[in-house]
């Protein structure tokens, strides 16, 4: 065969090859590098983040992206240990950061959630506000580091667990423990005397996905911002925060009393 049959079957072959991929659907708002995956790493929070992969916070991961043709893959570890993994690019994103909270992360434009934060006190004791948080002992969470994000803290002691919250203020060891409504409301679950205690709402702060500073964490926070985008104005995710019988954080928007990044 001469090079004219050669080209005449080369040109049939490209030929079939355009119009197979013609055929081939492509979603609209691909990437070409777009992972088929994203790990996201939480701390378990109950009716959030559950380690058996239920809540809200792991209902409303697999709405932003799956759809999307990007599996979710839910893991559970200790906050601080969360972070680091998405530090080191182990993970893609762990749940519930606040806006800037570490450096060297990746913040998207859109916050999905927002975390109700309360104070629990003896019901003996008198009633905080906000604003006069400064002159109260304050006790929380190792790694949440509310100072950067409450006005005027002056006093605080960070914890290990949530167990000895009540004791520590039976006690007078603190006059106070911040946490997210979630957290407080399952402490008082452990004592039969609930009514000895109160709880008083400070602020509500977004809440955010923070995204390893990687390939695959900048084109998995367009994704999660763009399907934001979507989501909120077809109003798919109020369903979902109505089965888990939480306020749909995009009616109401509190701004937050500080935004500065964590140390």
């Amino acid at each position: 065969m001469g090079r004219a049959g050669m080209k005449w079957l080369s040109g049939l072959s490209w030929l079939a090859m355009g119009l197979a991929m013609a055929v081939i659907p492509v979603r609209a708002d691909s990437q070409p590098d777009r992972p088929d995956d994203i790990v996201l790493v939480s701390e378990q929070w109950n009716g959030y983040t559950e380690a058996d992969g239920t809540g809200l916070g792991w209902d409303l991961m697999r709405e932003l992206f799956e759809p999307a043709g990007v599996q979710v893959q839910a893991r559970v570890e200790p906050y601080t240990r969360a972070v680091g993994l998405v530090q080191r690019g182990e993970a893609d994103a762990w749940v519930g950061a606040y806006k800037n909270e570490v450096e060297g992360t990746l913040y998207p434009q859109w916050h999905y959630d927002v975390d109700e934060i309360y104070a629990l006190s003896l019901a003996s004791e008198p009633t905080p506000t906000l604003h006069t948080l400064g002159s109260y002992r304050l006790a929380w969470v190792r790694g949440y580091e509310f100072e950067h994000y409450l006005p005027d803290i002056v006093h605080f002691n960070e914890v290990a667990r949530r167990e000895p919250i009540l004791n520590m203020l039976d006690h007078s060891r603190a006059d106070l423990y911040i946490d997210a409504k979630p957290e407080i409301s399952f402490i008082l679950q452990q004592t039969k005397e609930p009514e000895r205690f109160r709880t008083t709402y400070l602020a509500a702060i977004p809440l955010y996905l923070s995204f390893a500073n990687t390939a695959r964490g900048r084109s998995l926070r367009i994704l999660f911002d763009r399907r934001m985008a979507q989501l909120v104005r077809s109003g798919k995710l109020r369903p979902i925060f109505a089965r888990w019988k939480q306020p749909y954080p995009f009616d109401l928007i509190d701004i937050p009393v500080k935004t500065g990044m964590r140390q």
